[in-house]
């Protein structure tokens, strides 16, 4: 039964094989995220991750825990906030904010936090539950 104010949360090491991974699955290839020569000279000064690869992470505490398997993802809006770099510890939580328990919706703030504990995503997700 999910209660406003309920909260999950998992974290994920970024790596370089992560990133070439979902570069390969999205088609995402901008030398940013893939080629350090070209990515020295970004206003990053280094490579980094896909914003849409630790956004996922979001997607896999919603759909694994909260609201858990059978909710359906209905909406996602997401802010970048910060980049995340290769070898960053992003933990990805989700809050339920709202529930419409006759329709079965929930909306749940949506955060991503670096190993530094600095907010580097926030967004807000609209779920169908069980």
């Amino acid at each position: 039964m999910l209660e406003i104010g309920q909260k999950a949360q998992l974290s994920k090491t970024i790596t370089d094989a992560d990133v070439r991974a979902f570069a390969q699955l999205s088609l995402d290839t901008n030398p940013v995220h893939l080629d350090e020569e070209y990515a020295q000279q970004s206003l990053f000064g280094q490579r980094i991750s896909h914003g849409m690869l630790y956004g996922s992470l979001i997607s896999a505490v919603l759909g694994t825990q909260l609201p858990g398997p059978g909710a359906i993802y209905m909406g996602q809006t997401f802010k970048f906030l910060k980049p995340v770099y290769l070898n960053d510890t992003i933990t990805a939580q989700v809050e339920v904010l709202t529930l419409n328990e006759e329709k079965h919706i929930a909306t749940l703030q949506t955060t991503c936090v670096n190993q530094d504990g600095k907010l580097v995503l926030t967004g807000e997700a609209t779920m169908k539950y069980a």
